[in-house]
């Protein structure tokens, strides 16, 4: 008959793995649960407070006073990447600022 172990430094290393692997899986099925029927209005609204988001960012430049404009200024960089897919979801078929062009 075989003998357990007592050892700690004797026991299998995957009853561990193998109880957090569980556990990633069972958080990322509780998360689909959740999240997955909703998750098309989320996205949309996330694309709306990112819109939003850069027209704050942009608005100096684009004629609306902003009281802030030096701080957002350091945030132009980061909003160049999606610039083009944010004014063409505005309706505006060229680039509204006169020193970005992507188009």
């Amino acid at each position: 008959m075989p003998t357990r172990s007592s050892k700690p430094s004797e026991r299998s290393p995957n009853l561990s793995e193998s109880g957090s692997h569980r556990w990633a899986s069972f958080s990322r099925a509780l998360s689909e649960i959740y999240a997955g029927p909703y998750r098309q209005a989320l996205a949309r609204e996330r694309r709306d407070e990112d819109d939003f988001f850069t027209l704050v960012v942009l608005g100096e430049a684009l004629g609306v006073p902003d009281p802030a404009a030096y701080y957002t200024l350091e945030l132009m960089p980061y909003l160049y990447e999606d610039f083009h897919a944010w004014h063409k979801r505005m309706g505006m078929p060229r680039s509204p600022l006169d020193h970005v062009s992507c188009c």
